[in-house]
């Protein structure tokens, strides 16, 4: 069993929010565009786009909205050319930061995503000066309330794939794989009974750096900023914020 994960459990308080706020299907539809045009319309044949589709049902988008992004993905319908770009900074601590992003003007967003570091205590750096302490990894986050044998479900998850167990608070046991078995990964512990309440591609980090109160603080605003930014997909980042802290960050 891993350790705790309290950046997965930010992200993922992070992302309920998002969803409420109607955002986030902007930067669904992009990534539904972008996987239909690297792998095909079809989401059978196509992980990368089943997954995004998945997502925009759970954002409730309409089911009109999804075909759309699809078919501009493929070509039937004219639509902005997204290109997928990482950018590499440092936060306030020290702290590594990989962002990940689509845009349509590389020129713009690089300007933008560079000027919200430097308001925020942190700078981008040059292709490569983080990169380095990141390994990409698949995150599937389990429902404990549907794990009725722990040593069952951890026999299960090896079988499936799985390369560590971890728990990241009282409400999800979280099963690490290659990026590449995600999905099977997925699809072989729902099959089993499990309720699965996400899978999705992480970069983890070799080494986290735990933070104390002012300094997560900062670290959070800069996290934000980042993820306001509707070009902005993922954001990662090699800090850890202990129980204590998040909890008077959250209050």
């Amino acid at each position: 069993m891993g350790g705790h994960s309290h950046w997965a459990g930010i992200k993922h308080k992070k992302a309920i929010i998002d969803a409420k706020r109607g955002k986030v299907w902007t930067k669904i539809s992009r990534e539904i565009t972008i996987a239909a045009k690297m792998g095909g319309g079809d989401p059978a044949g196509n992980p990368r786009l089943r997954k995004a589709i998945d997502d925009g049902r759970a954002a409730n988008m309409p089911l009109d909205t999804i075909k759309r992004a699809i078919q501009k993905g493929t070509g039937e319908i004219p639509g902005a050319v997204y290109e997928e770009l990482t950018y590499e900074g440092y936060g306030p601590g020290g702290i590594a930061i990989l962002v990940e992003v689509t845009t349509d003007n590389r020129n713009r967003t690089g300007s933008e995503i560079a000027t919200i570091f430097t308001k925020n205590g942190g700078n981008k750096g040059e292709a490569g000066c983080v990169a380095w302490m990141f390994k990409p990894q698949g995150l599937i986050r389990v429902k404990k309330a549907s794990v009725k044998d722990e040593d069952a479900f951890m026999s299960q998850a090896l079988d499936a794939g799985a390369e560590d167990i971890a728990t990241d608070d009282s409400e999800f046991f979280e099963v690490i794989t290659t990026p590449l078995n995600t999905d099977k990964a997925k699809e072989a512990l729902v099959k089993a009974g499990y309720e699965v309440e996400s899978a999705s591609s992480i970069m983890k980090p070799d080494n986290t750096i735990t933070l104390d109160e002012a300094t997560a603080a900062k670290v959070l605003a800069l996290v934000d900023a980042l993820e306001e930014h509707d070009d902005v997909k993922n954001v990662h980042a090699n800090f850890d914020i202990p129980d204590e802290i998040l909890a008077k960050l959250e209050a």
